[in-house]
């Protein structure tokens, strides 16, 4: 049955959509997990459902080097953006972080042209270096003037390039093994470690959450660590890559809509001139290499 071109885009921004509350629940979540806690045990939850839904639809076994594709996809997407995100929240706005990771639609384009050895031009580096610049220069921007990033800058650009490595390796293996499976194969994949990771975490520091914030973990484990992904990747699969990442630039505006309205986060000129930067020279660095492809 033919696709029709739109529903790579529909899909995609409904992944994006239950993408978007990610940064706000996990500031939630933190005022009563760990970020330890909150980064591993999301993905035990979601390994559980994965493995289900795996059982119950009798699903193929990867072969060969699927297994280490999906390692990779495991460790941007499952370990390594939770995890990251997740410390860098105990101490940054929701806001904050949703201006830095506006980087992640021209990270997923760099990484999606290094993986298919392709070659852009040069205007394409080019905004994705001042996009990377400009989320810098935001990250150093204090009350007081310049000061060098913080930690918690540092925790989310590492979050930026772990989610572009996942989103890059797992936009090409779910053309071989299906959207929700590869997401859900790289889940199973990554629970031997997060469950040694949460089990660490809960003697370390047993949770302490109210209602509000254990329902702000629910929404993380179940959600945005498994049912965003199956719309996420079957966008990605239907393709173009570069056409449906551009969605994400929806990610970051969505996120300070909901840092403020849930969070009650001020939305001042500096976030959101930083944020337009950050958007505007991604948007520009993926629209110039889908130029190119086309």
């Amino acid at each position: 049955m033919p696709v029709r071109p739109s529903s790579g885009l529909l899909w995609g921004f409904v992944g994006v959509l239950a993408f978007s509350f990610t940064l706000p629940l996990t500031r939630v979540a933190v005022g009563g997990l760990s970020p330890l806690f909150i980064g591993s045990g999301r993905a035990v939850v979601a390994a559980l459902l994965a493995a289900l839904v795996l059982g119950i639809t009798r699903q193929r076994l990867p072969r060969g080097t699927q297994w280490l594709r999906l390692a990779v996809v495991a460790g941007g997407v499952v370990a390594g953006f939770p995890l990251l995100t997740s410390f860098a929240l105990q101490t940054a706005s929701s806001s904050h972080g949703a201006v830095v990771i506006a980087l992640l639609p021209a990270a997923t384009a760099v990484l999606a042209v290094l993986r298919a050895r392709e070659r852009p031009p040069l205007p394409f580096w080019l905004f994705a270096v001042l996009g990377a610049v400009a989320a810098i220069g935001f990250a150093s921007l204090r009350s007081g003037g310049f000061a060098a990033p913080q930690w918690e800058d540092l925790l989310f650009f590492g979050a930026v390039v772990a989610a572009a490595i996942g989103y890059a390796e797992g936009a090409l293996l779910s053309r071989e093994l299906g959207s929700w499976q590869t997401i859900s194969w790289a889940l199973v994949v990554a629970a031997p470690l997060m469950v040694v990771l949460t089990t660490v975490s809960w003697v370390q520091q047993p949770p302490d959450a109210t209602g509000v914030e254990w329902a702000a973990f629910a929404y993380l484990a179940a959600v945005s660590m498994f049912l965003g992904f199956f719309a996420w990747y079957r966008g990605l699969a239907i393709g173009p890559i570069a056409r449906v990442s551009q969605v994400q630039l929806v990610q970051p505006v969505l996120t300070l809509l909901w840092s403020a309205l849930l969070l009650r986060e001020e939305l001042t000129w500096p976030l959101l001139g930083g944020g337009l930067v950050v958007i505007l020279c991604a948007a520009l660095a993926v629209r110039v290499r889908l130029r190119r492809a086309g």
